[in-house]
């Protein structure tokens, strides 16, 4: 069995609002994207990484690779506009790989995933072909939906549209989703296979694909921790 982790660093800062995505951004005396790519290079359950980057970042990513030279650093894949098209590059990339190859796929934008965690993934992999990390809500969390009555207004002021809250679920059953996500390279081809064909296809992580589009997979959830937090504003860096 092989283990190869691929790094998702496609974005290009749009939500950040910065000039520069916040894979590149410094912290701590290196890149975002070192501190992501060194985690699993270091790792010994990982045989192989790739990273997935967007073309016009690609000329910076090689400096990086130039300073570093990760050993187990062996593809750079292009990117696509929306992270599941980063998803689905890099499984075609593997393609050709054995059946029993599995991709850990992990967001750039979480430097500080522990050898813990992916140590813990590794192990599930070992009795199961999808595997998600979360932690458990500390918060309640509240199912919003829009009042499609639509505006609200007051005087001359108008209001946007009203929220309400539609499902209040059970706290202890509610974990926030982190990555590394991984799956047996079989599984998550035929999932995004079977997404391609959806007109309404809509993603905003692996493990949602393989849940909508193959229903009899069970996901393994492994625990992870809240220092494996997402670099999401320029505020994330301080």
């Amino acid at each position: 069995m092989k283990n190869i982790a691929v790094i998702l660093a496609g974005g290009t800062g749009r939500r950040m609002g910065s000039s520069v995505p916040k894979q590149f951004m410094e912290l701590a005396g290196r890149t975002v994207i070192e501190h992501s790519i060194e985690a699993f290079c270091s790792h010994p359950a990982v045989d192989e990484v790739a990273v997935v980057v967007h073309p016009e970042w690609r000329g910076r990513f090689q400096a990086i690779v130039e300073r570093n030279r990760w050993e187990k650093l062996t593809k750079v894949i292009d990117g696509g506009s929306e992270r599941y098209m980063s998803s689905l590059n890099a499984i075609m990339a593997y393609i050709d790989e054995p059946d029993d190859t599995n991709l850990l796929l992990h967001d750039a934008a979480r430097p500080w995933v522990s050898a813990d965690i992916i140590s813990r993934v590794a192990a599930a992999l070992q009795h199961s072909e999808a595997v998600g990390v979360a932690v458990p809500s500390t918060d309640t969390v509240w199912e919003v939906h829009p009042d499609m009555n639509g505006m609200w207004e007051a005087g001359n002021e108008k209001f946007e549209i009203p929220r309400f809250v539609a499902r209040i679920p059970e706290r202890k059953l509610m974990w926030r989703a982190q990555t590394p996500q991984a799956f047996r390279l079989p599984l998550i081809r035929d999932a995004y296979q079977r997404a391609l064909q959806d007109p309404q296809f809509q993603a905003t992580d692996d493990c949602g694909v393989v849940r909508k589009y193959m229903p009899g997979t069970k996901i393994t959830v492994v625990e992870g921790e809240e220092s494996n937090r997402k670099i999401t504003f320029k505020e994330d860096i301080a």
